[in-house]
């Protein structure tokens, strides 16, 4: 039997698999269950088309938990950027969609991949269908669409899922409740981390389950999401959709954000997340602030080897 440390965790887009190459050195047991909420790009058109759910943030978490020669990785990942039909679309998207085709089920078709990928770990998908999410604004209107609610630009009072019935994994269940950690983020607040936490089932584990949940707050703001955002409104709204105070610990980067690097995301109406320490253990929360962030090909990520070595420590306590 395996006596490895066995951590779970929940996100989508990058930040995830920023996060995950780190961790995948580490002697542990990993589950990462992602986000199928995605509407946009190859993900969109594959899911539209086919009716499948949308593979891309999923296959960016395989590739970065995969244990393969980088040509195989790079091949997986790469992006077409010519073809009528092809442009814009990934092979391993095309492939995951392909997998699903053959064997009637995506689960199956990840399950598959990860062998494929001789992935460190498990990947699980928040659910085996595709979902839409919605997002109630402060003005009253409903935006459909993962893609669409960022692009309205207007503040969001809550999101939700459609179907009303959905179907988390057992899987998905079984590894929530056998956590020795949970971690949440990084990634977009409302439409890569709560489409997770909104499953129904899910989210419910995550707050009974007995492991430490930590957060890993975002380093800059989101426009179209998290516009003024401090490190307290994002666990305020965690909280609210789950009905519940469940986060234990927040990771905050306590690191001064370069001059040019505040000027290249303020044209982009994006700032440094602002914490407040003692506010955030009023909240009841434990604070974990250090130096996290580095800067990968001038954009502005969390330290993937620093991330992993804080986490690796949490879940030794």
């Amino acid at each position: 039997m395996s006596t490895k440390q066995k951590i779970v965790i929940f996100g989508g887009g990058t930040g995830l698999s920023v996060l995950l190459r780190g961790l995948k050195e580490k002697p542990i047991d990993i589950t990462a269950i992602v986000t199928v909420a995605d509407d946009g790009g190859s993900s969109g058109r594959l899911r539209d088309e086919l009716h499948i759910p949308p593979p891309g943030d999923v296959r960016n978490v395989l590739a970065a938990l995969s244990d393969v020669e980088p040509l195989v990785e790079d091949l997986f990942q790469h992006r077409f950027s010519k073809g009528n039909n092809l442009v814009g679309h990934s092979l391993g998207n095309l492939i995951l969609a392909a997998m699903t085709n053959i064997t009637g089920d995506f689960f199956h078709a990840v399950t598959v991949m990860s062998k494929v990928l001789n992935v460190r770990g498990r990947v699980l998908p928040a659910a085996n269908t595709s979902v839409v999410l919605h997002a109630e604004m402060e003005d009253g209107k409903i935006v459909s669409g993962e893609s669409a609610i960022p692009a309205y630009g207007k503040k969001i009072k809550k999101v939700f899922l459609t179907p009303e019935k959905i179907d988390p994994l057992p899987e998905a269940i079984e590894a929530i409740r056998g956590a020795d950690l949970i971690i949440i983020g990084p990634g977009s607040l409302y439409t890569s981390i709560l489409p997770n936490l909104l499953v129904p089932k899910i989210g419910e584990e995550i707050c009974k389950a007995q492991a430490k949940k930590v957060y890993i707050c975002n380093v800059m703001t989101q426009p179209g999401e998290t516009l003024y955002y401090s490190a307290a409104d994002h666990v305020k709204a965690l909280n609210d959709h789950m009905n519940k105070d469940f986060i234990d610990t927040i990771i905050v980067n306590d690191e001064e954000i370069t001059e040019d690097f505040r000027e290249k995301y303020a044209k982009e109406l994006a700032q440094p997340v602002q914490f407040n320490a003692e506010k955030l253990k009023e909240m009841g929360l434990e604070v974990i602030q250090d130096r996290i962030i580095s800067y990968d090909n001038n954009v502005i990520r969390h330290d993937t080897h620093k991330m992993a070595s804080l986490l690796i420590k949490l879940v030794e306590k």
